[in-house]
């Protein structure tokens, strides 16, 4: 009996941990599977940039200019640190908590858990979504609380906003913020000025030293504006203010080491001049084209070899138009920086494969790298058009459209680049492009741009436009999928679009602008479809840069 009972009990237990062992192996199992569906998804978001090099011919430099080289990679180093705890906070325990590595590549690529290229949604699971205010603000900050805390500095670019002891707010500027690594730079930026044998190049460096310490980078600025014979070029310190989604107040650090292209520029340096007469012509009443645009502004063509910070995040810059500060521009004008190296990597591996899919074959041969390039340099140009001032006294257009400033100037430039582009080819000043080159390849640019959504600025701006567009009749979608242009009807839809962009900013018509901003800013479902599409065809969505010291064979 004893023996009859032992046997029934250990035939029990024999199943009981067969069960065990086939629970927990189905367990295994289903861990495994989601862990390589995880690495399978990290992994197609990996393949969306392509790795392009940033070199460029180094033999063009002096030997005390190679040697300013890795200094300014160092500054440009310091830069990157910075906007991480701007942007995200703490770089090295969250990367030290990721353990997949291709996590870890895509988070490095994004500055934090946060894809840009996806309307800044989370990939972690761990995360939420992005704080509009990034590290800028405390994150439990309201608009309320802010708009009521009394303080004259608190709107500054060079600020950050804490809280006290007692969860009262207090202004820090950015020079006692990031004091540490401030100070190096500044220290690094004097090494750098003491090598420099162009004396414009020599004095910028000098005054953005004093002004990463100071906080007052006005007079640094109107020197970067004054440099007209350097062949590097270093842009350097907080100068964007997109990464603060909740009031776009706060500068993000970030940092561009260039090597300008002499024979191109030369090409450029005429259409700065003619700004004044393309002012007049702009297609809107006199009243919101009254100011005088600055003439001294530099147009240029670089190659980059080295991006870091607010500029490396993402989706990366290939054109630059600054300084941002108005009273400069108002004086001097900007300059307008064109990264032809960067330009053409995207063009190669982005525009042409989307202009291929989305782009009628009847049009397709229109798509021309220097129609894109002429676009995007007249986009950077088209900001010094229209007025900064409004036509009521109101304040600067920037103060008049608050929070949507950025999209519509960004659309604004997006449009009166192309009607630049127009007038210049009817005139005869460009030579080697149709007026229907630029239309067709400037449609293709909106695919290539809106696949990054509509979360930024730059994403509005493109979709305003593109529904504008078909509002307008400026294209058809054909039952293939393919877009083609109206070119009958699109120079009419240009000269209209930027003419209300010209009209919101002169009136400060903050209330009608917003309305129209939430109509047309957003990605319609049979869009959405064709660029989901895009990603079935291994289009890359942008590119990564193998850059750095050793890539440009330097000690």
């Amino acid at each position: 009996m004893i023996r009859n009972t032992l046997s029934v009990m250990a035939v029990i237990l024999c199943c009981a941990m067969l069960f065990s062992c086939g629970s927990g192996n189905k367990k295994n199992t289903t861990q495994n599977d989601s862990i390589k569906k995880a690495d399978s998804i990290m992994m197609s978001k990996l393949n969306g940039f392509v790795t392009v090099k940033l070199t460029t011919d180094l033999s063009k430099l002096t030997e005390k200019e190679k040697q300013m080289l890795p200094i300014l990679i160092d500054i440009a180093q310091i830069m990157d640190d910075l906007f991480w705890m701007q942007t995200y906070g703490d770089k090295k325990s969250f990367l030290d908590g990721i353990q997949n590595e291709n996590e870890k590549k895509f988070a490095i690529i994004n500055y934090g858990p946060w894809e840009h290229l996806n309307g800044n949604k989370p990939f972690i699971s761990t995360f939420g979504e992005k704080p509009l205010g990034a590290n800028y603000y405390p994150q439990d900050l309201t608009k309320e609380e802010f708009e009521k805390f009394d303080n004259k500095d608190k709107t500054s670019l060079y600020t950050v906003i804490r809280r006290n002891a007692d969860k009262s707010l207090k202004v820090i500027w950015y020079s006692e913020e990031y004091k540490e690594q401030l100070t190096k730079a500044a220290e690094l930026l004097k090494k750098a000025a003491e090598l420099a044998e162009d004396a414009g190049l020599k004095k910028y460096l000098t005054l953005r030293a004093e002004a990463l310490l100071s906080n007052n980078y006005q007079p640094s600025d109107f020197a970067w504006m004054e440099m007209k014979n350097n062949t590097i070029d270093f842009v350097v310190g907080p100068i964007e203010n997109y990464d603060d989604a909740l009031f776009e107040y706060k500068a993000a650090f970030e940092s561009f080491v260039l090597i300008k292209d002499k024979e191109w520029s030369k090409k450029l340096e005429k259409y700065t001049a003619m700004l004044p007469e393309l002012q007049k012509q702009l297609p809107v009443d006199q009243k919101y084209k009254n100011e005088k645009p600055g003439t001294s502004s530099d147009l240029g063509v670089y190659d980059a070899i080295y991006y870091a910070g607010d500029c490396n995040a993402g989706s990366k810059t290939i054109a630059i138009n600054l300084p941002n500060d108005e009273q400069v521009q108002l004086k001097k004008g900007s300059r307008r920086l064109q990264l032809k190296n960067a330009m053409k990597a995207k063009f190669d591996n982005i525009m042409m494969p989307i202009a291929s899919k989305l782009i009628d074959q009847s049009q397709l041969k229109m798509v021309k790298f220097d129609a894109f390039f002429n676009n995007v340099m007249f986009h950077e140009v088209a900001h010094g058009l229209g007025i900064k001032n409004t036509i009521n006294g109101k304040g600067t257009t920037k103060e008049g459209l608050k929070e949507i400033y950025s999209a519509f100037e960004e659309a604004k430039a997006d449009i009166l680049g192309l009607f630049m582009a127009t007038k210049l080819i009817e005139k005869g000043e460009i030579k080697d492009l149709t007026i229907d080159d630029c239309y067709v390849t400037f449609m293709a640019g909106i695919f290539r741009s809106v696949r990054f959504g509509a979360a930024s600025s730059h994403g509005k701006a493109n979709m305003m436009c593109f529904n504008f567009f078909e509002s307008m009749g400026v294209f058809t979608r054909s039952t293939e999928g393919t877009y083609k242009v109206n070119l009958d009807k699109i120079k009419e839809a240009v000269n209209a679009w930027g003419a209300k962009i010209l009209i919101f900013q002169g009136d400060a018509d903050y209330d009608g602008a917003k309305k129209f901003l939430e109509a047309n800013a957003i990605i319609k479902e049979q869009l959405q479809k064709d660029l989901d599409m895009l990603q079935t065809a291994n289009i890359p969505k942008d590119v990564v840069f193998d850059q750095g010291k050793e890539t440009l064979g330097l000690k």
